[in-house]
């Protein structure tokens, strides 16, 4: 008997029980972890990423896991494996694969002034790359920082993996969750500065693209981009090989496959690996809740900057854009033109802008993918 109960003693003294956080930040990081699986399975937001990224920050609080343990006498932690997917940026850049399959860049083609609406829509990136300068953070960790402005998760773990991998965990939390409350976020802020007389404008239907113009594009964008900032090859290259699977006609099973199961599969151990890192010794600090404040205030400066570059075309054109669609020029594709065709459609029931904001928003991927690889070119290493 005495035995069995020394036996006993021993598991418990070697379990997670025993191990049981006294540092109330540990405690309050379960407790988080808990809070966005709720968020994400009872009020689907983000689900896709949130649940294995809250899952993941779950894992990283609970004690004794080794799940992390770097390779050491011929045993290796799980996590520490998966976690090298986002460290060498693989995760990210299949992903951008599989939305380039999933993207139509048609709306941008037929109207090519959608670029400059996309490209104001990244206003956001280098004001807040700025005050965070202004509150000491480092260039790197700013300009990471700033990415969240994109709205555009991937592009924003892939920046701060190169450039401030300890505050990654705060930057991809945040940047998906302002992902998910575009539908709350952006329409204060699209009535604010638009006039109802703006919101009701009909844009004309955009011209037929070609099958050739679709196909040469993501070659001709990947050669300009690339040459211009090798940085964004990453992103660009596989967002345009995903594309031109989709455009060519003849990869079907390739575009398929980019746009649904693999990029289902890398979901699950990019979600894990950031989540992982979000212990609370490094998670719970004064510079966490400003990267989290610094976000929300980019996203809503790129919404901004989208939203005066329309009201310029709006000028320009004597009233035949609708400055809603330069809110679309954040990158999150395709939730910000549904938010503008809504927001539109509300003023204007015989209103559709959903392809014309289409272009911006596609625009904006490409934008904040130039962005990052110019924080990454000028910052990285630093």
């Amino acid at each position: 008997m005495d035995f069995f109960i020394e036996i006993l003693g021993r598991i418990f003294g070697e379990s997670g029980f025993a191990a049981l956080p006294t540092d109330w930040r540990q405690l309050l990081m379960i407790i988080i972890s808990c809070v966005l699986l709720y968020m994400g399975i009872g009020k689907k937001f983000e689900p896709l990423l949130l649940v294995p990224i809250a899952f993941g920050m779950l894992l990283a609080n609970l004690p004794l896991t080794g799940l992390f343990n770097p390779p050491a006498n011929g045993s290796v932690g799980f996590m520490w494996v998966l976690y090298q997917g986002v460290q060498y940026a693989i995760y990210p850049s299949i992903i951008f694969m599989g939305i380039g399959a999933m993207t139509d860049f048609g709306p941008l083609l037929a109207n090519p002034i959608s670029l400059l609406l996309g490209a104001a829509a990244q206003l956001g990136i280098f004001t807040a790359f700025l005050l965070a300068l202004a509150l000491g953070f480092t260039p790197a960790e700013a300009g990471a920082i700033g990415v969240i402005g994109g709205a555009d998760g991937p592009t924003a773990i892939l920046t701060a993996s190169k450039l401030a991998p300890q505050i990654m965990p705060a930057i991809a939390i945040a940047a998906y969750s302002y992902m998910a409350l575009i539908p709350m976020i952006q329409p204060p802020l699209m009535k604010l500065m638009t006039s109802k007389k703006e919101r009701q404008v009909k844009m004309t239907q955009l011209r037929v693209v070609s099958k050739t113009e679709k196909i040469i594009f993501p070659i001709a964008v990947t050669i300009f981009v690339v040459l211009l900032i090798p940085d964004t090859a990453p992103l660009i290259g596989m967002l345009m090989l995903g594309n031109l699977f989709r455009e060519s006609g003849v990869t079907e099973r390739l575009s398929d496959t980019a746009q649904n199961a693999l990029i289902n599969i890398v979901t699950i151990p990019l979600g894990l690996s950031v989540g992982f890192k979000a212990k609370y010794d490094s998670f719970l600090t004064k510079e966490t809740m400003f990267i989290i404040a610094l976000g929300l205030l980019a996203f809503m400066l790129s919404t901004v900057g989208g939203l005066l570059f329309g009201k310029v075309l709006y000028v320009v054109t004597k009233g035949k854009v609708n400055p809603l669609i330069g809110s679309a020029g954040v990158s999150a594709v395709p939730m910000a033109a549904r938010v503008a065709q809504t927001v539109g459609q509300k003023e204007n029931p015989t209103n559709f802008l959903l392809m014309h904001a289409m272009g911006p928003n596609v625009a904006g991927v490409i934008g904040s993918a130039v962005a990052a690889g110019f924080m990454i070119k000028v910052f990285g290493g630093m």
